[in-house]
């Protein structure tokens, strides 16, 4: 593996810890009243029908993209829906 490839397949796998700090903030504040609905499962959608493509190719970027992505979006669709409309204390 190129040096090219070596570093897509690290950001590829990185990219969707960033979720993280979005989780976190919906749990914090008790609250995903900010996020549009519309926005997330949008999201999670494309995430989902992306997801084959990205498991069965050749890519180990697109692969570790996609693998992180899914796990990482998840929780933010479950973490949004549990908290929405809860009042922060």
């Amino acid at each position: 593996m190129n040096h090219v490839k070596e570093i897509g397949a690290v950001a590829g796998f990185i990219l969707p810890f960033f979720n993280i700090s979005l989780i976190l903030r919906i749990i914090k504040r008790k609250s995903s009243n900010d996020l549009s609905m519309v926005w997330v499962i949008g999201v999670w959608i494309c995430i989902l029908l992306m997801s084959p493509s990205a498991l069965t190719s050749e890519d180990f970027s697109f692969r570790a993209f996609g693998i992180t992505n899914l796990l990482f979006f998840t929780a933010v669709v479950f973490v949004a829906f549990k908290y929405r409309n809860s009042k922060a204390k």
